[in-house]
């Protein structure tokens, strides 16, 4: 027996939710996923039945929605994650970029959906290994929906399983051991480069400019057909003439996608540029 009465109207009325939020499609498959999630804020509340949290959260949007979006979000990832994209981004992308923005020396990088903070931190080992320290305006910006893992990515601090995807020479330049050799903390001079900050890609993108450069990996894969063309659309906008977007390697973009050039592995180029 079920420790909570979840009925398919309650299954229903939170992927309606989700979808209205933030563009995930919750599917059949993913009953059980959403009951084991939501599980913790029933019982935090002392709820039995999922009908009595989604009254709540009706009730109490301003209070708990951050809270039910981000337990339904999935966060996996590594340090240096489909490695072919960091090595395109530091032998042809981050050279080129150095060549071509001369008049006003800045470099510009998003990561849309950054979770807990390794693919940001590994752009910002590309970029330290490839660009000048002075003389150069480089940012990367780094955007997720979760609250919770913004909190962690800002920190900055991995346990010794997180960090093995990184070369021994870039841990021991850039990450700072604990007393117990249990965690490392990413340094200061790396995190000086990243900007954090909440973002739903749904909601209005409040950046004025155009990056050079767009991470967004094992995001899409979650929103339908629609949304999919609408963000495709919007990071066109987004992008500098000769831009690129890389996406996850399990996301493609449908032919009648015709703002970008498939470079193949998932890596994309505006085109006209």
């Amino acid at each position: 027996m079920s420790e909570f009465i979840f009925t398919d109207k309650d299954f229903k009325s939170i992927a309606g939710q989700v979808y209205q939020a933030c563009g995930i499609v919750l599917g059949p498959h993913k009953r059980e996923m959403v009951y084991s999630r939501l599980a913790k804020r029933l019982r935090q509340y002392g709820f039995t039945k999922f009908k009595q949290y989604l009254a709540f959260l009706e009730q109490h949007p301003e209070q708990e929605l951050s809270h039910f979006i981000n337990a339904l979000t999935t966060n996996l990832t590594s340090f240096y994650r489909e490695k072919h994209h960091f090595d395109y981004l530091e032998k042809e992308l981050l050279p080129r970029a150095l060549k071509e923005n001369t008049r006003d020396h800045k470099i510009r990088i998003w990561s849309a959906g950054c979770s807990t903070g390794e693919e940001p931190y590994s752009i910002a080992m590309s970029v330290a290994k490839v660009c000048p320290r002075v003389g150069w305006d480089i940012k990367i910006l780094a955007t997720d929906l979760d609250s919770n893992v913004l909190h962690s990515a800002q920190q900055g601090v991995y346990n010794q399983r997180q960090v093995t995807g990184i070369p021994e020479p870039l841990l021991k330049t850039w990450f700072l051991k604990s007393r117990s050799g249990e965690q490392m903390k990413v340094k200061q001079a790396l995190q000086k480069y990243i900007t954090f900050k909440r973002l739903n890609l749904l909601e209005p993108w409040p950046m004025k400019g155009q990056f050079d450069v767009i991470f967004c990996r094992n995001v899409v894969i979650y929103f339908d057909k629609v949304t999919k063309e609408h963000l495709y659309n919007l990071f066109a906008q987004r992008l500098k003439p000769g831009g690129h977007l890389f996406l996850g390697h399990s996301e493609t973009m449908g032919k009648e996608q015709t703002q970008f050039y498939n470079l193949g592995r998932t890596m994309y180029s505006k085109v006209g540029s």
